[in-house]
């Protein structure tokens, strides 16, 4: 499989020692040293492109791999407000194109968790919730892609919660997310549900970026010859 990488980082670089391990090949490496001079040409001959870099260049990075019809896996967080839009763009050019907020297998399975304790603690509203994600200082977003995730699937789930905000909530009807960016700590999410009479607790830490590294080459190796729009929901479920 030949594969271009689009933002050659820390994760980039933890992609393609795996990707190289298992017999793939390298065909383009996108960093900042080149990330203004880069050619769509250059794309042509990838089976498909992962992309990892900054919201600010994220939708240009997934329309460029759409218009070169290379299947794009894209893990950039903090843009996805305009995610109709690029899916749109993917359905007019028939594009392949496959998001998550994270790659992780475990952090995936702690979504599903997620969901169903929500549900379950639909009924006891004497229960409050909040949540806690904590990233290195290098990442920008607050909160995470992650942690806006499992807070769409508490929303989903949770009638006496409408919306999430930052930091401390207003009122009942507001989930908090708390954000906290320390050295060197791939990432840690913790919903918490707490009551005058007793606390719950769900957490998932990362312990390095290999596992988001393992889910991203996972979901392009599936990836390839693909036209659509696809998600973790997909590959889990198509693996099983």
């Amino acid at each position: 499989m030949k594969i271009a990488i689009i933002g050659y980082g820390k994760m980039g670089k933890t992609i393609e020692k795996l990707a190289v391990e298992k017999g793939h090949e390298i065909i383009l490496k996108v960093d900042i040293t080149n990330a203004s001079t880069w050619k769509n040409e250059q794309l042509q001959d990838a089976d498909v492109a992962i992309e990892f870099t900054r919201p600010e260049s994220a939708i240009e990075n997934i329309q460029r791999c759409f218009e070169t019809g290379v299947p794009l896996i894209s893990g950039t967080t903090g843009w996805v407000e305009k995610m109709d839009e690029v899916k749109e763009k993917c359905i007019a050019q028939k594009g392949g194109f496959f998001y998550a907020s994270n790659f992780s297998i475990g952090v995936n399975i702690f979504f599903e968790l997620n969901k169903i304790l929500a549900k379950m603690m639909n009924a006891y509203d004497h229960y409050d919730i909040s949540m806690e994600e904590i990233h290195h200082t290098q990442k920008l977003d607050a909160p995470s892609g992650t942690a806006i995730t499992l807070a769409e699937g508490i929303l989903e789930n949770v009638n006496r919660k409408s919306n999430w905000v930052k930091e401390e909530a207003n009122s009942k009807e507001e989930l908090s997310i708390f954000s906290k960016r320390i050295e060197k700590v791939p990432g840690t999410h913790q919903i918490n549900y707490d009551s005058p009479i007793d606390s719950i607790e769900i957490k998932h830490t990362a312990h390095s970026r290999l596992g988001f590294a393992k889910g991203a080459l996972l979901a392009a190796e599936w990836m390839v010859g693909k036209k659509g729009i696809y998600g973790m929901t997909d590959l889990l479920n198509d693996l099983r």
